[in-house]
């Protein structure tokens, strides 16, 4: 697998989309380590972006340095068409921000929050009021809005903290892992949420340590590893990176299980089951030459499921990591 891989993206015409963000040779280090090692990021408007990878690997560095938050020590980026360097509050008026961790107020109610959001943006008092009234309804929290914002569920508090971010009418959100520590229903309402928010031409910059998130809502994906990206393109792209797959034989038969491992002497072992990798590029050829084998050694088993690359694949593959990152494990580097 090569260091870095980087898979171009064009219109269907074959013009290439507009930037809402770029970035060369990005660099950033705490001390003696380095948490940015020069990358360089291309995030076309009106799509959403993922940035997935290890813990420590740089992904909320990145999203601080975009925001302005932090200051890179090295390369150049510009977001809304403005030097972060240069023009910082031209960036900041561009985008919104929602972070790992939620910024809602819990000693205050949901439209209190949404208030005080709107004042930081100095509306008008009447114009904060409608856009606060629109938001919490638009989130499905306007029985809430009155109730203390420490009473919501964490899916709420989610909302609540994206419906915020919106106040400001931000072209360009970045979302650093908004799904952490939620359920899976309000997960799912959360992705939907943030494709209503694409469909109306917002551009999406996302962090996330759920691999199906990424594949549900990317349209590019850049794998973060050690400070560098080891690849990047659409999901579907990064899969074919990942040669073959492998074929799942399921035995309830204990006796048809050990016969067949026998046969099978290259599969590998998994209580009642056997894999069998397919080689090469995983096409229909390969996988019929992989059934051939087994009908020919007379194995038949009670289940036979075919697996495809997938991104926990290609995150194995280009990061060395033994397993994906999951929420809720410490980080070696909250940064």
């Amino acid at each position: 697998m090569p260091s870095s891989v980087m898979l171009t993206s064009r219109r269907a015409d074959g013009a290439r989309s507009p930037a809402a963000v770029s970035a060369v040779g990005l660099r950033k280090s705490y001390g003696d380590r380095t948490v940015l090692d020069g990358i360089d990021l291309r995030i076309p408007a009106g799509s959403v972006f993922a940035l997935l990878g290890p813990n420590g690997a740089g992904k909320t560095t990145t999203v601080k340095i975009l925001s302005t938050l932090v200051t890179a020590d090295g390369g150049q980026a510009q977001v809304a068409g403005h030097d972060i360097a240069a023009s910082p509050d031209g960036v900041r008026a561009a985008i919104g921000v929602t972070g790992q961790f939620s910024a809602v107020d819990g000693l205050i109610t949901g439209e209190e929050n949404m208030l005080l959001m709107a004042d930081l943006h100095h509306l008008p008092k009447r114009e904060g009021r409608r856009v606060a009234a629109e938001l919490l309804e638009r989130f499905d929290l306007t029985d809430a809005a009155r109730k203390s914002a420490s009473t919501y569920s964490g899916g709420m508090k989610r909302r609540l903290d994206i419906a915020m971010t919106l106040v400001g009418d931000p072209r360009i959100i970045f979302l650093d892992e908004p799904t952490t520590g939620l359920d899976p229903r309000s997960r799912h309402t959360m992705w939907q949420i943030i494709r209503e928010l694409v469909t109306g031409g917002v551009t999406v910059l996302l962090t996330t340590q759920y691999l199906q998130e990424a594949d549900e809502l990317a349209d590019r994906i850049a794998v973060l590893d050690d400070g560098r990206i080891a690849a990047e393109g659409t999901p579907q792209q990064l899969k074919r990176l990942i040669p073959g797959g492998h074929v799942r034989l399921r035995f309830t038969d204990p006796s048809a299980y050990q016969a067949a491992a026998l046969a099978l002497l290259d599969a590998t072992r998994d209580d009642e089951a056997l894999s069998l990798q397919i080689p090469n590029d995983g096409t229909q050829r390969e996988l019929r030459a992989v059934l051939d084998r087994l009908d020919s050694a007379g194995i038949e088993a009670d289940e036979l499921t075919v697996h495809t690359p997938d991104l926990d694949d290609v995150f194995f593959a280009l990061t060395g990591s033994t397993e994906p990152s999951r929420p809720g494990q410490p980080k070696e580097d909250a940064r």
